[in-house]
């Protein structure tokens, strides 16, 4: 008999087949205008999925971090845990960025393509004047918590909940009534986490039907060139994962997958990791991870450890300036790699926040910021495949961190 788990993920799929062909039906046999509205209002679905998520995200992420380190006891502890999370989320974040670069050098895919802007990128560049080393640092940490629960500012909350946590350690007895309160508060969340997950079928079918109502499929003839070579890319970064999984955790990676497959498929459908983070913290657990290392290094992961909008960022930039045909030498891509290293931390609640990243470097490097709308119309596409890529990063990620801390169980 099939698990609820599996029927839910049956019916994932069986969404996104439908969304495929309600959308394209839209996309030919309707005007401009009236199919345009209907995605409008089939993004409804979506919308809603995505908030009844993030209305759980902030309880979720407190409640759990300081529970989580509680149970670590003392801050030499949490300094370990973070270091070898840190570590980890630099490496993986370098490997991405350089395989992006190689990847544009080698394959060249924007040289001697002549594309028209496809879409309005004011947006996005009104957003770059927010990515500077000084804000980044000062936006770590949190002027209200109430404020910064209210935002979904993931990178704040951990922050005050690491301070919170480590108060409840350090002075012991005082502390229990809270912390059981809060691991009360974690176990009814996550049985929220099950009822919220119902509707994801829902949002998976009204994000497909409006992209390929609104685009059509035709859109990826036109960038053929360009989604085919970062898909490559991905796959590629896929395998470095997956290997570098399997060096630390050797057969029980098939197992990770398994458990991780119906949150890669809801990331991939809605091109949001974050809309997953709940649903993966709960599949990490039952995998083996202590509750206490997944609450501390998983929402660290969604600020310092996205693999797939790191390589994106790399390739798109470099893409671009290929297109201008603007040169760059080696010595300048590594500055621009450093730079991207730098400023992507800690955007993954800004919307479109890879071409944001993007857009700010592009102009630090005298190529045209308006080269964004070149690839807007296409962004969905490669959205979907970066946001599966995060999500696979920081399973892996959360995993191998735990088998260090030899905190896997079985």
């Amino acid at each position: 008999m099939m698990s609820k788990t599996n029927r839910l993920t049956l019916w994932i799929l069986i969404s996104m087949v439908i969304g495929i062909v309600l959308g394209y039906g839209m996309h030919v046999g309707m005007e401009e205008d009236t199919r345009r509205e209907v995605a409008e209002n089939l993004k409804i679905l979506t919308e809603v999925f995505l908030r009844l998520v993030k209305m759980i995200i902030a309880p979720l992420v407190f409640s759990t971090l300081v529970v989580g380190i509680a149970k670590l006891g003392d801050m030499r502890t949490v300094g370990r845990v973070g270091g070898r999370a840190l570590l980890w989320f630099m490496s993986a974040s370098l490997i991405s960025l350089v395989l992006g670069m190689v990847l544009v050098n080698f394959l060249k895919p924007g040289v001697g393509l002549h594309l028209e802007a496809g879409g309005d990128a004011a947006d996005v560049i009104g957003k770059t004047g927010v990515f500077t080393l000084k804000d980044f640092i000062a936006h770590l940490f949190p002027r209200s918590v109430v404020e910064a629960m209210a935002t979904n500012e993931v990178l704040q909350i951990v922050v005050f909940s690491i301070f919170f946590g480590v108060a409840c350690a350090s002075i012991g007895d005082y502390a229990k009534p809270v912390v059981k309160l809060l691991e009360s508060v974690a176990h009814v969340i996550l049985k929220m986490v099950g009822y919220v997950m119902n509707f994801a079928p829902l949002g998976v079918f009204g994000a497909i039907a409006a992209v390929i109502a609104i685009h059509g499929l035709g859109v990826l003839s036109t960038y053929a060139v360009y989604i085919g070579q970062f898909y490559l890319g991905l796959a590629i970064l896929w395998l470095i994962l997956l290997g570098a999984g399997f060096l630390f955790l050797g057969q029980r990676m098939k197992e990770l997958m398994r458990r991780i497959f119906q949150p890669i498929t809801i990331a991939f459908s809605t091109t949001s990791s974050e809309a997953v983070m709940p649903k993966l913290m709960e599949e990490l657990e039952r995998f083996g991870c202590k509750d206490r290392v997944v609450s501390f290094v998983l929402p660290l992961g969604y600020s310092f450890n996205l693999d797939g909008s790191m390589m994106y960022m790399t390739f798109a930039s470099l893409f671009i300036a290929q297109v201008y045909g603007i040169h760059m030498d080696f010595g300048t891509q590594m500055t621009m790699l450093l730079t991207l290293m730098l400023t992507s931390k800690g955007i993954a609640g800004v919307p479109r926040a890879s071409l944001v990243v993007v857009a700010a470097t592009l102009g630090m490097f005298g190529v045209p910021v308006e080269g964004i709308a070149l690839i807007l119309p296409i962004d969905h596409f490669c959205d979907m495949g970066r946001s599966a890529t995060n999500v696979v990063g920081n399973a892996i990620a959360t995993s191998v961190v735990s088998k260090w801390e030899g905190d896997l169980g079985k």
